[in-house]
């Protein structure tokens, strides 16, 4: 008998440490990435890299400022056109759809997530950048927001669904209609988790590059409204880290370490929401 506990705490403490050496391993990459592209483009973070535009070549300085104000534009058009469909698609799935249609639409939904982003890019050049025989900031972020339906519709339906069927009945029993219900009284209790999920979608979004290039292309000057071609974050750091030029490189590193400090802030910020709607009501 004794031989069996020490062998039960033997494994328990190999368990225990194998999953603590995992989780310090997972972290430990993440601030490795972060140190690493500090290192290599701290000496190009400058103010000048927020509000400029990028230098000439042989010129040192310059900034990425048409990259950062292009990136905000097409995750602002990604947002309009992309979160509406998922989350009224989402809201269906929870409240409404039978076995049958709920099946396939989440299987859709799951294929559409699984579909490379280059591929993405090559339908919405197709249909969008074709016809209007140039490129722009609104190809790019609709290619951004058909990225964004299946990650919203999932997540909301999933929040949806944690809601107690207690808040629908007796939103119901007052007289409401069931689409008051569900709009005044169900989406608003699982607002916070949607919103959460929306951050998370768009942080997974805002490092795509290969779908920009056949959408939004390059620029290196502002953007002027949404029908020109833009730059962008993500390709300006794929411009720049094959280029052969040591001031571009050092840009790029840069640019990367803006990127995923921008990400890191959006999945913080989710995962402070999702908390705080865990967290007890305190009176």
């Amino acid at each position: 008998m004794r031989f069996r506990d020490y062998r039960r705490k033997f494994v328990n403490i190999v368990m225990l440490s194998l999953t603590g050496v995992c989780a310090l391993v997972s972290v430990s990459i993440l601030f490795f990435v972060l140190g690493y592209l500090l290192v290599h483009g701290w000496k190009a973070l400058s103010w000048d890299f927020f509000i400029k535009l990028p230098a000439p070549v042989g010129e040192s300085g310059g900034g990425m400022g048409n990259a950062i104000i292009g990136s905000a534009k097409l995750l602002l058009i990604a947002l309009l056109s992309g979160v509406p469909v998922g989350l009224i698609a989402g809201v269906y799935l929870a409240e409404f759809s039978g076995k049958a249609v709920g099946f396939t639409v989440r299987y859709v939904a799951d294929l559409l997530n699984g579909v490379p982003s280059i591929v993405m890019g090559i339908f919405i050049y197709t249909v969008v950048v074709l016809p209007m025989h140039h490129f722009s900031a609104l190809a790019g972020g609709l290619a951004l927001g058909a990225m964004l339906v299946p990650i919203v519709l999932r997540s909301t339906e999933d929040f949806l669904r944690g809601v107690p069927s207690s808040l629908r009945e007796a939103a119901l029993a007052l007289g409401a209609s069931r689409w008051r219900a569900i709009a005044t009284v169900v989406i608003p209790a699982a607002g916070r988790g949607i919103t959460t999920g929306i951050l998370l979608a768009l942080a997974r979004v805002a490092g795509e590059t290969a779908p920009l290039l056949f959408t939004s292309f390059q620029s290196q000057y502002w953007s002027q409204g949404f029908n020109q071609p833009t730059a962008s974050l993500p390709v300006m750091i794929y411009t720049y880290a094959i280029s052969p030029y040591e001031n571009w490189h050092r840009q790029a590193w840069a640019a990367g370490f803006i990127l995923l400090m921008l990400v890191l802030i959006a999945n913080i910020g989710a995962r402070l929401l999702l908390s705080r709607r865990a967290s007890p009501a305190r009176g």
